[in-house]
């Protein structure tokens, strides 16, 4: 596995991937370093973590996205440490996480030792949960 943060040649790839937020954001997201890619051996693209700051100081991780071929695989909760080395390097101590309560990925994230920390309703959808994990 090799780990790069996002480029902007990596911008069509990562718009086909991430409908989430538009175009403009993710360029800005890529110039500001908050995409980390995981390509497998044969340079393929895998996977992606992106993130953000809560209250412009907490990392939080908004998005990360295993394609369904290489999930469970080991490849997800490498990607999530190495982030959290990244964010460790940088100083900070704790990060953050969310996921629907209907999702499979709060599992994911208990096993790598992610604690539930609250929860919230938004209009039309299940509950999301906040987990958080020291550093």
């Amino acid at each position: 596995m090799n780990f790069t943060y996002a480029k902007e040649d990596n911008l069509e790839e990562l718009k086909k991937r991430d409908s989430h937020i538009s175009a403009k954001v993710l360029l800005k997201k890529i110039r500001d370093e908050e995409i980390i890619l995981v390509n497998d051996e044969k340079g393929m693209l895998v996977g992606f973590l992106r993130f953000n700051y809560f209250w412009d100081s907490i990392p939080f991780m908004n998005m990360l996205q295993i394609v369904s071929t290489a999930r469970r695989k080991g490849i997800g909760k490498a990607l999530v440490t190495f982030w959290e080395s990244e964010m460790k390097k940088q100083g900070h101590n704790y990060v953050l996480t969310s996921t629907q309560s209907d999702e499979e990925a709060q599992h994911f994230y208990r096993k790598i030792d992610y604690k539930e920390n609250g929860s919230f309703i938004l209009p039309n959808e299940p509950l999301e949960i906040i987990f958080g994990k020291k550093l």
